[in-house]
């Protein structure tokens, strides 16, 4: 484990890394010692740091919630990162590529809680029964590590490489097959990007959301109302290119768009 300095360290070098869009290596190189509790005491010196100077929480993201991304990392669960108000996006509203180091999309169903998340407990039902509305989302990632070069330990220390996310109108989860929900990734010009199918995430998103609130709990965070929980992508990243717009398209939801400059 790491020192209280070194992680305090640790959290300014990616902070400096955001800030000035210059990515740095691997703080697991920097670090040899750094396990997940040390990353995640990382991702909350800098998430207390930008809540000092005024963001507020709107919610959190999960992250490895694949088998294939998680055999990739070499580890058993997902991880999680906070999405902050500044972060949110809107469509229609181009975003300068040129702001982030390494971005990339990915396609998610999103959630929108209508009520709070038990904590200890929660179940996919407790999920669903909470939940106000499903809607498609994109969410932006990056990574303030230079070329993605990344460990497990990395990703979390830099809030789960999340940067940015747009959420589309959607609908209430009621009558809806939230495993089997489909989703195209396509630009501008008709070209399809990736696709997949939500049962990719956990085999159920809602089982995704329901893991993160127990996990959260044990360190006294609750998922509220008002809360977007984005569970994981339901297709591969895809490299950001500046002038393009993205479009996700998912059956029973509809889309959602993102353009850059």
């Amino acid at each position: 484990m790491l020192t209280d300095r070194q992680r305090h360290e640790a959290a300014e070098l990616l902070r400096s890394a955001e800030r000035d869009v210059t990515p740095i290596a691997p703080p697991s190189e920097a670090y040899p010692g750094i396990d997940a509790e040390d990353a995640y005491e990382i991702q909350l010196v800098n998430i207390r740091h930008r809540l000092a100077a005024g963001a507020e929480v709107r919610g959190h993201k999960v992250g490895l919630s694949s088998p294939v991304m998680q055999r990739m990392m070499g580890v058993d669960e997902p991880d999680y990162g906070h999405l902050l108000h500044d972060m949110e996006l809107t469509s229609g509203v181009p975003v300068p590529a040129a702001r982030y180091c390494h971005p990339r999309v990915e396609v998610e169903v999103g959630f929108v809680l209508g009520e709070d998340l038990p904590g200890e407990g929660c179940t996919p039902e407790d999920v669903l029964a909470a939940t106000e509305r499903v809607v498609p989302a994109l969410e932006l990632i990056d990574s303030r590590v230079r070329d993605w070069r990344i460990t497990i330990a990395d990703t979390i220390a830099d809030n789960a490489s999340s940067a940015g996310f747009v959420l589309g109108e959607g609908r209430s989860p009621r009558g809806l097959d939230l495993r089997a929900i489909e989703a195209r990734l396509t630009t501008d010009g008709g070209e399809l990007l990736a696709e997949g199918r939500s049962d990719a995430v956990l085999g159920d998103p809602a089982r995704s959301v329901a893991w993160l609130a127990r996990t959260v709990a044990r360190f006294g965070v609750p998922l509220k109302k008002g809360h977007v929980v984005l569970p994981g992508s339901c297709t591969r990243a895809v490299d950001v290119v500046a002038g393009a717009t993205y479009t996700a398209d998912f059956t029973g939801l509809g889309p959602v768009s993102l353009s850059f400059t």
